[in-house]
């Protein structure tokens, strides 16, 4: 038992640290060598650099290219304004009577079409702070007006969804982004309604008013801005070539080459998806730049450098938290922790994996973060156990994603403290209605899915 304390004290001292705003670069290797030492006693240095590194590495290796593209694609999008017509466009359709659903919809739009959560959140806040004001609705809404179109449904639920949280299961399960396309169009829509409807009811609650007192956001200057159609294209063209790629385009390519040693002795099933976003995502990107060539040209090479630049943080982030869960899964008390996991759900593999992730998500305040963990370490275990139970690959993919957003949205998630730093709020202020919309409602989601997997199937 003392190694699992050991493993407890570990996660609670990195969701601790973490929140305290100390680096994730610096936190997970010193973490995990500690649990090492105190647990085993074993070879600091070869747990460091054989099981660290190498874990860490592998995550980068693959996924390098998904975080680069999707950098530079929101930066982007972000840079011609594109993002900004795309917000601005959704709310004065709808109106300020529709204000809570505008915000909610031109964040899911924009993050659905590729563009970084983060981007997402800045651009958008100067819209839905003046959307508010006008229609007296409470500041304090805002933050978790934009968690729920940007952290939840179009992150893990919607099929296709270029988020690296629906990319990170394919390898594991060879599956594509569309993986249990009704059953994730239900569960999406499941958040979106049951948020929307919470978000209106505490607008209700709380009265008309924005708040507190202050001047009103300055209108940004635009330049000269791209068409409502223009600034959608690329977002369209992201979704059809990943399509288009994902069932029409790779399937007709001879691949037989994949099996040979320099290629990694692999098969198409297990690249079709991350090759089908990396296409998507190129070809969109050169697409958004031809279209917005005034806008972006002056200026190009600094956007692109920034893009790339932005990638970096997130994928080591998440690289790192990887090799923490590595070292960890390598401690002979983690086949403990595990052996419960597996079992948790009793005959049901669904819920062991959904109660596997979200808790290593929650732990690690990641998303993508926990499920890399859950997945490098039992990936193979929940294949076996679904095939097993006639579950297929599908289900457990969608499921897998669906459980990540949950609990990863608890105070120390860095996308939450960045939004209400953003939205010049606090904790106290605007999390209660963060965890509702973020963390519990999609919750409610994932159990809803796993209900229907478990008495329809994959569909």
């Amino acid at each position: 038992m003392s190694g699992i304390f050991v493993i407890i004290a570990a996660l609670g001292a990195l969701i601790f640290l973490a929140y305290r705003g100390l680096s994730l670069l610096l936190l997970t290797p010193a973490l995990a060598v500690l649990a090492v030492l105190a647990s085993e006693g074993g070879p600091l240095l070869a747990s460091y650099t054989q099981i660290f590194m190498q874990a860490m590495g592998g995550f980068i290796i693959q996924y390098f290219p998904l975080f680069l593209l999707g950098a530079v694609f929101g930066k982007l999008m972000e840079a011609s304004g594109s993002a900004r017509v795309l917000a601005d466009g959704i709310i004065r359709r709808l109106g300020p009577a529709r204000a809570i659903l505008a915000v909610i919809l031109s964040c899911a739009i924009m993050t659905y079409g590729g563009v970084s959560l983060f981007v997402v959140a800045f651009a958008v806040w100067p819209i839905a702070s003046a959307l508010f004001r006008e229609a007296e609705l409470p500041k304090v809404l805002i933050p978790a007006t934009i968690a729920l179109g940007a952290f939840t449904f179009t992150m893990t639920a919607l099929p296709g969804t270029p988020a690296i949280q629906n990319a990170i299961p394919m390898p594991y399960f060879g599956t594509t982004p569309f993986a249990a396309p009704g059953l994730g169009v239900i569960t999406g829509a499941l958040m979106l309604a049951l948020g929307w409807g919470w978000l209106e009811y505490r607008a209700r609650a709380l009265g008309p008013g924005y708040g507190e007192e202050e001047a009103a956001a300055q209108a940004r200057n635009t330049g000269s801005a791209p068409s409502l159609p223009i600034a959608a294209a690329p977002l369209v063209l992201v979704l059809v070539l990943n399509l288009a790629f994902t069932f029409v385009l790779i399937p007709m390519m001879d691949t037989s080459y994949l099996e040979q040693p320099q290629f990694g002795e692999t098969d198409i099933g297990a690249l079709r998806g991350v090759w089908s976003i990396i296409a998507a995502l190129t070809l969109s990107s050169l697409a958004l730049v031809a279209m917005n060539w005034a806008r972006l040209s002056k200026e190009l090479s600094e956007t692109l450098d920034a893009g790339a630049k932005d990638s970096l943080k997130p994928i080591f982030n998440t690289a790192s938290l990887v090799g923490f869960g590595a070292v960890i899964a390598s401690l002979s008390a983690f086949a403990l922790i595990r052996d419960w996991v597996v079992t948790a759900g009793g005959d049901n593999p669904l819920i062991s994996l959904a109660i596997g992730t979200s808790l290593l998500a929650g732990m690690t305040g990641s998303a993508s973060g926990g499920m890399s963990i859950a997945l490098s370490t039992l990936g193979a275990t929940y294949l076996e156990m679904g095939q097993a139970a006639g579950i297929s690959p599908q289900l457990l993919h969608r499921v897998t994603a669906v459980a990540t957003g949950g609990l990863d949205a608890l105070p120390h998630n860095g996308a939450v403290i960045t939004l209400l730093t953003i939205c010049g709020l606090t904790h106290q202020q605007a999390y209660k209605d963060i965890a509702v919309v973020a963390v519990i409602i999609p919750l409610v989601a994932l159990a809803v899915l796993i209900t229907l997997g478990t008495l329809l199937g994959s569909f």
